[in-house]
């Protein structure tokens, strides 16, 4: 019987990250990284286990801001299928058949700027009919007032996914309709009204390296780190702007999910957008790197659909296992600066717009 490797000590969390202390994590032999991210992920997480989440669009199409990446915007036409606000009935069948597929935490995507209140209303008892299941809840829903995300606090919201995107200086060439500090006031509102946060950013927009550094500094030195981070690669998507970006190179995208991983060592690090199209030695590289979290069955939300029969034969090679869901701890992130307890567009955010224009 071979004994099970122990954990490292853990390092201490930190939120004074210096970008040229960032930017050195990058430059590191892509080995040396590797060995550093893993000593960091197995001081704070089960080595061998991943948290499985499952996305439905429940608002599709017309979104008015002007994302370079996202099929959903009003500004651009890629054929995606426009669809109103789902029905409540329909997202409790979709969490069921999420949760029976081993999904343990549900995601609700809308592509709104912002929601109406009387929507807001709607998504509340969606969230409620979810978390009655055993499920962690999750929703993108654009930016929040904080009257907004105390409505959804009280309806039982576990998470807010609201990404940053990319770097605040890099950030005016993928979108004009919103700014940076509007979407760090959206993160405020959600972490006062005490729900968790998921934010994180895409990879392979014609960022630089500094660009990815200074995002993952953005996140790192937040008085609270978000409890999910998503690490997205771009999907391009024919009729929006980045259609024709540049391929990012597979081990540029390891290193961002190993630097998220140092920098924010309890957060669950989400290997989020672009998994479809990666290998399975690819996608092992990342949670090696220290991803602990994908979506799971985010298209057809059934048992035994290709994409679901995949991710278990992967997982089983991997001898990785799902972590179990805990909707009732949601809101005990502790106190602000620890860094959390565990851990839109945003991780939901760029996922969903491609899912919903598949």
């Amino acid at each position: 019987m071979v004994a099970p490797m122990s954990h490292p000590p853990a390092e201490p969390i930190r939120h004074d990250w210096t970008l040229e202390e960032v930017g050195a994590l990058f430059a590191l032999p892509f080995m040396d990284l590797m060995f550093r991210a893993q000593q960091v992920h197995r001081a704070h997480h089960e080595p061998n286990s991943v948290q499985l989440a499952t996305l439905l669009s429940i608002k599709t199409g017309a979104c008015p801001e002007d994302c370079a990446y996202c099929p959903q915007s009003v500004h651009y036409q890629t054929g995606l299928t426009r669809s109103a606000l789902l029905e409540v009935a329909a997202v409790r069948e979709a969490a069921g058949r999420a949760r029976d597929a081993g999904a343990t935490r549900f995601c609700m995507g809308a592509a709104w700027r912002s929601p109406k209140d009387r929507d807001l209303k709607v998504v509340a008892a969606m969230v409620r009919e979810v978390r009655a299941l055993g499920l962690e809840t999750c929703a993108t829903l654009g930016m929040l007032t904080p009257e907004q995300a105390a409505e959804l606090k009280d309806a039982g919201l576990d998470y807010y996914n609201h990404n940053l995107d990319t770097s605040a200086e890099f950030y005016g060439e993928i979108i004009t309709t919103r700014t940076y500090q509007e979407r760090l006031d959206t993160l405020d509102a959600v972490r006062a009204a005490g729900i968790h946060v998921c934010c994180g950013g895409i990879v392979g927009m014609g960022e630089t390296v500094t660009d990815r550094a200074r995002l993952l500094r953005t996140l790192a030195n937040l008085p609270q780190h978000p409890e999910s981070v998503p690490v997205n690669r771009l999907v391009k998507v024919p009729g929006t702007p980045l259609a024709d970006a540049p391929e990012v190179d597979p081990f540029d995208f390891v290193r961002a999910i190993a630097v998220a991983r140092v920098l924010m060592p309890r957060a669950h690090v989400r290997l989020s957008a672009g998994r479809e199209a990666m290998s399975d030695e690819l996608q092992a590289l990342c949670l090696l790197a220290g991803a602990n979290s994908i979506f799971y069955g985010e298209r057809l939300l059934t048992t035994g659909n290709p994409d679901v029969e995949r991710d278990r034969q992967l997982l089983a090679r991997l001898k990785v296992t799902a972590e179990k869901a805990h909707p009732t701890e949601a809101a005990d992130a502790g106190p602000a600066g620890a860094g959390g307890a565990a851990a839109g567009h945003a991780s939901c955010g760029h996922e969903a717009s491609h899912a919903r224009a598949s």
